[in-house]
């Protein structure tokens, strides 16, 4: 055979057929030829007509559709053409007298035979079961891999018609393989899931994978083309693109299927492997095929990869000879189809992997957000908020991009195998060195890898941290982390049991048997939070559940609904159940929509409970009534009407079973009596059993039961007439007890002081709320247009400039050490036959180069990691500094989703993916630069195909990139609706599963989910249509400089084209163009596309600050006296709202205690907010001691004050930092500020002050926070301390108690409580009274509280004092 071969390079191209012909006499040639030849070909023919026969017995008739159809009838008459034409090229050459061998006839006889008995039995209606049959579909692979010798010998003859000739029989057999292995697929998918789409028949002929805009018909050009995008693209170059203009989804790409297909795996992954569930074999399970698939088109696009090599190669050796035949043209045209056929397959293989990703995105966003709503609390406690958030932030995108790196693993050492095979051929044994270097190098890359990881699982623990204030080993750990939180006990699960099957008494709503329960879910229970609890509550009864701050009021009704894990005992509950928490979570919605919250509107109950509930007039008085939108969390309501609203809610469900966990705290004394008259014990919710968690004295005289709780224990249950009797009669007072039968019946029959409220309640505040016109909560801002050269520049100044003069120099000078190192390569083989020089003088200055090549390469990527890091940490400060002193007004304005969306995917992509992509950026542009002056120098007549290649690339990539900007846009601005909801899911989850409304949430994300899928959709079809063309492009460059190359070798040119040796650069280098125009321009729209986060970012560099600037108070003691003074202040927090107060003036004197009252809503918060400078006033001013605030620094003023706030908040970390943050009080003081607030007990109990506080400090009740928050006030020293309903949650005795400690511990304090509890405002000194934002009374309460004229009297009746 090696004869064989120096013939062929020696002879005539007319004479390499017969000479082939002759040395191919062999027997073992011939039999080879015949056994993996005909025999595979009269194997494959048998097993058809077998299965056919089978099939045709067994099976009935089938619908066919139409792209089966097309693709197996296409794929047999292409091979039986090609068969066809072998046939008669032996018939034509035995004619001429130069007969062919007999197995030549056998094989390419027997190969005609198989694709028409292919065609034949499509006359059959059993035919694509045949055909998708597993023993055919198994024998085709083996087939194929039969048929590798024959290539392999045919291409040892370098004979170019051959050649060609056996690659296009094995790519038939190939296409074929793959066809029928994913038909049989898409038949077992359809099998397994009666979910599975129904693909259009072939009377309708539309491939429902393209359905798009009408005007493009989805036609198999245009799927191979990507033509389905172009009405996107128009919309785009003419206009800023909408949510309207996307793509339609396929139906298999819908996120509810997605969702549906990943939850089936993973929950019989859970069935069959309970204790450690692996998300990674779900994944598997459920893409594990059709991803195996994509290996197969993935193996085909990897082995045409080396056939442009070959050919290469093949050329240049013609050109070396020189021999002038038409085989040099038919090299120099197959190079460009052979690009062009990658193209294709390289396209395809992106889009079908893309759409495989998308899939698995949405499945993993929705089944993160499905356990979400599904898992209790005490299962959620095992991960903080920020780390659930990286699960869809991060987690689950570093999970999809795994993908990619999968097939990449054995993908590398296929391609590198065969190019070392390759190399092999080439220089012989040499290759053994770079072989050994490698093999050398593997334990340092390993290390490096273990280092990578190590700190990927590190980072990934900062970027949770960060979100609460190398992608293989990233999916890994996301993965891992995944497959933890998705392995966690659902809510229906959970022991909390809630059959109705096991009660035994028809009158109990309610068992609770020996129930020990705890938030802990670890197998050793350190602590029970209910301890030993035994109640029973009949049906219909309104139970009243009392007791000190931490007695586990709260945790009984979570237990309740199954939220607690449940040691021992049983919990049994009957019925529909409504909610309303301690704090009240409200929808980001209209007010209908939070109170019908999914349920059928009915006017009429509707209307009812609005009145109940004493929204009635609020909703009158608001622009827009009741479709007014609400802020998140309900930032444009008070904390009253947040309560009413949540109440609102839970009445209009009308569920059998109803817990209120202390709703009548936030509201004012006679707005209480108002809605315990008319909702609690009104006709809404009457029969219905009711649990009521209160410190209200009328709404415990009002119960059936009272059940009274101590550290976890049910202590004492019975009628609220028996509670004076009781051991426990001191947890209400004894005034209060002898006016029990008094209260009930004013509740009942209403009395003078019922229709004083009731006028009152009918002049309700108005909601702050404005005309839809006129959003609180506005449209997500986004840009339009390229990218501006601003946000290019602010990056490089976040990187620093000398830094990114550096990179840029190093690229250059990269790059032509590599151009010069491959023009001495090229040097020394037109040289080397003269030997000018000793091959040593070669050796040494390409080692030269080669080392300049590296040390260059170092410093571009140390200084390029080094640069993007800079610019990381720097974009990071810079926004949280921005965010930190941003006003109040920006975050009430704002969705906790968008800033959330900034400080996640797009701090993550400046982090992680934008250096990267900048750095392909610009290896590339210089790459096309070294590429464009070697050509030029090189093959002369590229000069003539500058200027019309360029123009045609930039009118390509100018109007794709319109385009893709406006869809990278379009996919930032989706994203931040799926943050939103999933923050406020986390925050209500508890709410939404009592009300079992988690269907409704899990669909109103996956619409959101779908937005963001249709974006990312549209976009990967407008890269691929890019890419497709760019290759176009690149292929002609290739064929172009080839056919030149050709011209010029047989001298029909004058101008000289260069040595063989620069010919072949020039061929080499042109190879690449290919894949590198298409890299660089999708880099650089990629670059801009990473580039619209720095944009979005440096937008909130330009939010709204607080005025920080303004003079230091020298004087550590002011101030001295605390005096305050409000002069004709007037505040409005937006322009479109009503103002909170108007022409407000009072004066409060030093050291003086004073109560603020007023109905919710009436501007008391406001004024701490105005004395704070949290929203800034309109008019007036604020005195101070003297001195005006205005004119302080802000950091300085509030430094100066302490509050309690009317939500109490504790940050995550030890209890001592949240106390003392700057660490200025011993251990000593801090522990009598919490003996004051009569909580050091239970800080002792549980860990002291170094214990560590949960997350929102989730680990105290919300009235320990209050007491918490309060010890930290009196830590402070400092002549002011404001109040803000900070004894709203605490139980009787305790806020007794506090009054006392407050009267005692602040004498001479200037002390601003602001209550709804008349009793801890008794003893102060003055009282002021607000009615909508006016200062209506004033004077002393003692006085005030026994004129009947005085509104402060009718505050003080209606509390039942």
């Amino acid at each position: 055979m090696r004869f064989s071969v120096l013939v062929i390079f020696l002879t005539d191209s007319n004479c390499v057929s017969w000479i082939r012909y002759g040395m191919e006499m062999e027997f073992q040639d011939a039999s080879m030829f015949t056994i993996l030849g005909f025999g595979a070909s009269i194997i494959t023919i048998v097993i058809i007509v077998v299965l056919t026969i089978t099939e045709r017995i067994t099976r009935g008739r089938r619908k066919i559709y139409l792209y089966e159809k097309v693709f197996l009838l296409l794929v047999p008459v292409i091979g039986a053409c090609i068969a066809c034409f072998d046939i008669i090229v032996l018939l034509s050459n035995a004619r001429k007298g130069r007969p062919a061998l007999y197995h030549e006839w056998l094989v390419r006889c027997s190969q005609f035979l198989v694709w028409v008995t292919i065609l034949l039995i499509s006359r059959f209606d059993c035919w694509l079961f045949v055909l998708s049959n597993w023993v055919l579909c198994f024998w085709w692979i083996i087939k194929v891999f039969l048929g590798i010798p024959i290539l392999q010998a045919t291409f040892s003859s370098m004979e170019v018609f051959s050649c060609v000739n056996e690659s296009l029989i094995v790519l038939v057999d190939v296409l074929f393989c793959i066809l029928v292995n994913v038909i049989r697929m898409k038949q077992a998918s359809r099998r397994n899931s009666s979910m599975e789409e129904s693909l259009i028949s072939c009377e309708v002929g539309v491939d429902d994978h393209f359905r798009s805009n009408p005007g493009v018909p989805a036609s198999f050009w245009n799927v191979m083309t990507f033509r389905t995008i172009n009405p996107v693209m128009e919309h785009g170059a003419k206009k800023q693109l909408d949510f309207g203009d996307l793509l339609q989804l396929p139906s298999d790409m819908d996120p509810s299927f997605c969702h549906d297909s990943l939850l089936n795996c993973w929950e019989d992954q859970t069935r069959h492997n309970f204790s450690h569930p692996s998300l990674f074999w779900t994944i598997c399970y459920a893409y594990g095929w059709p991803y195996m698939c994509l290996g197969l088109l993935k193996v085909l696009n990897d082995c045409l990869g080396f056939a442009g090599p070959l050919l290469l190669n093949m050329l240049i050796k013609y050109l070396q000879e020189g021999t002038g035949n038409f085989d040099g043209y038919l090299l120099a045209i197959s190079l460009g189809l052979t690009s062009i056929l990658k193209s294709f397959l390289d396209t395809q293989y992106t889009f079908r992997l893309s759409k495989l990703k998308l899939k698995l995105r949405s499945g993993l966003m929705t089944i993160i957000y499905r356990k979400c709503l599904h898992v209790s609390l005490a299962y959620k406690t095992q991960f903080s908020e920020g780390e659930i958030q990286t699960f869809m932030s991060v987690d689950a995108d570093r999970t999809v991009n795994m993908c990619n790196s999968l097939h990449d693993m054995w993908s590398l050492p296929l391609q590198i195998g065969i190019a070392l095979y390759l190399l092999y051929t080439q220089v012989q044994f040499a290759f053994v060195a770079g072989i050994t270097i490698t093999i050398l190098l593997i334990p340092v890359n390993k290390w490096i890898a273990e280092l990578i990881a190590s700190a990927t699982k590190n980072m990934m623990e900062q970027k949770d941290e960060r979100q609460e204030s190398t992608w293989t080993h990233g999916a890994v750990i996301s993965t891992r982390r995944l497959s933890k939180f998705l392995s966690c006990v659902e809510h229906e699960s959970s022991s909390c049991s809630r059959e109705l099957s096991k009660f035994t008494d028809e009158e109990m709503d309610i068992v609770m048997k020996d129930a020990c329960c705890a938030w802990s879910v670890d197998k050793e229970v350190k602590e029970l939070i209910l301890d030993h609890v035994n109640l029973s509550i009949p049906k219909g009864y309104l139970v009243a559940v009392i007791g000190e701050v931490g007695s586990g009021k709260s945790s009984l009704l979570n237990s309740i609904l199954g939220e607690m894990k449940l040691i021992k005992g049983s919990i049994y509950s009957r019925g529909s159940v409504a909610y309303v928490p301690q704090i009240p979570w409200i929808l980001s919605g209209t007010i209908r929509d939070n109170v019908i919250f999914g349920k059928d509107y009915d006017p009429i109950r509707y209307s009812a409970v609005l009145e109940a509930c004493a929204l009635d007039t609020d909703i009158s008085l608001t622009v827009g009534g009741d479709m007014a939108y609400i802020g998140e969390k309900g930032v444009n309501l008070s904390g009253g009407q947040r309560a009413r609203l949540a109440l609102a809610r839970a009445v209009y469900h009308g569920s059998d079973l109803i817990m209120l966990d202390d709703v009548l705290s936030a509201v004012d004394a006679q707005v209480a009596s108002w809605i315990l008259s008319n909702a609690i014990l009104g006709p809404l919710m009457d029969q219905k059993t009711r649990i009521l968690c209160t410190h209200n004295i009328q709404a415990i005289f009002s119960a059936d039961m009272v059940v009274i709780m101590e550290k976890g224990q049910v202590k004492w249950v019975g009628s609220p007439a028996s509670c004076a009797d009781s051991p426990y009669a001191s947890y209400v007072r004894p005034e209060e007890l002898n006016t029990s039968y008094d209260t009930k019946a004013q509740v009942e029959v209403g009395d003078t002081c019922m229709r004083v409220q009731e006028d009152d309640v009918a002049e309700s505040e108005i909601i702050n709320i404005v005309d839809p016109a006129d959003d609180i909560i506005s449209v997500e801002e986004r840009k339009e247009g390229r990218v501006e050269t601003i946000v290019y520049m602010n990056y490089a100044a976040f990187s620093g400039w000398y830094i990114t003069a550096i990179i840029c120099l190093s690229a250059l000078l990269m790059q032509a050490s590599r151009n010069g190192n491959d023009l001495w390569l090229s040097y020394w083989v037109d040289t080397a036959a003269l030997k000018a020089h000793p091959t040593s003088f070669y050796l040494v200055i390409l080692c030269i180069f080669c080392s300049a090549n590296s040390f260059l390469t170092l410093v571009r990527a140390f200084s390029f990691a080094y640069g993007g890091l800079r610019a990381a940490i720097h974009v990071h400060n810079n926004l949280l500094k921005k965010l930190v002193d941003a006003p109040v007004s920006f975050f009430d304005q704002t969705p906790s989703g968008r800033i959330l969306n900034r400080l996640s995917s797009d701090l993550y992509t400046i982090d992680d993916s934008l250096p990267f992509i900048l750095n392909i950026l610009l290896a590339n542009f210089v790459g096309l630069l070294g590429i464009a002056i070697i050509l030029s120098f090189v093959q002369v007549m590229f000069l003539l195909l500058i200027l019309p290649f360029w123009y045609v690339y930039s009118k390509v990539q100018f109007y794709y990139r319109a385009t893709s900007r406006e869809l990278r846009r379009l996919d930032s601005v989706s994203r931040s609706p799926i943050y939103a909801s999933f923050s406020e899911t986390l925050d209500g989850s508890s709410t939404i599963r009592a009300f079992k409304s988690e269907d409704l949430f899990l669909s109103r994300f996956i619409d959101h989910v779908t937005m963001y899928q249709k974006t990312s959709y549209s976009e990967i079809i407008a890269s691929l249509w890019l890419s497709l063309r760019l290759q176009f492009l690149a292929a002609f460059v290739v064929s172009y400089i080839a056919v030149m190359a050709v011209i010029g070798s047989n001298g029909h040119l004058p101008v000289n084209l260069g040595t063989p040796g620069l010919v072949g650069l020039a061929l080499s280098y042109a190879a690449p163009v290919v894949s590198l125009l298409g890299s660089f321009l999708t880099s650089f729209t990629e670059t801009e596309k990473e580039l619209v986060s720095v944009e979005r970012v440096l937008q909130y560099m330009d939010i709204p600050q607080e005025e920080l600037q303004g003079r230091t108070i020298s004087d550590a003691n002011w101030p001295f006296e605390g005096q305050i003074e409000f002069h004709h202040v007037t505040l409005r927090y937006m322009p479109s709202l009503p103002p909170a107060f108007r022409d407000l003036s009072f004066t409060i004197t030093g050291g003086t205690q004073v109560g603020i009252v007023g109905r919710t809503g009436a501007g008391k918060s406001s004024i701490l907010n105005a004395l704070f400078r949290l929203n800034p006033i309109c008019a007036g001013h604020i005195i101070v001691d003297g001195i005006n605030i205005a004119d302080i620094s802000l950091r300085d003023l509030r430094s100066r004050f302490a509050v309690v706030p009317q939500t109490p908040f504790l940050f995550k970390g030890t209890l001592r930092n949240n106390l003392d943050p700057f660490n200025l009080s011993e251990d000593l003081k801090i522990w009598r500020a919490l003996e004051k607030c009569h909580i050091d007990e239970e800080v002792r109990a549980i860990g002291g002050l170094d214990m560590q506080i949960k997350e929102s400090g989730t680990s105290f009740s919300v009235g320990q926070r209050q007491l918490l928050c309060l010890a930290r006030a009196f830590l402070k020293s400092t002549k002011v301390l404001c109040l803000d309903e900070c004894t709203a949650n605490i139980d009787t005795q305790t806020a007794s108690k506090l009054k006392d400690a407050i009267s005692s511990e602040c004498r001479g304090l200037t002390v601003i409580t602001i209550a709804h509890r008349i009793s801890t405002i008794l003893h102060m000194d003055n009282v002021l009274i607000l009615d909508q934002g006016a200062l209506v009374e004033q004077g002393n309460p003692q006085i005030l509280v026994n004129d009947e004229s005085s509104r402060f009297w009718s505050f003080a009746k209606a509390s039942s004092m």
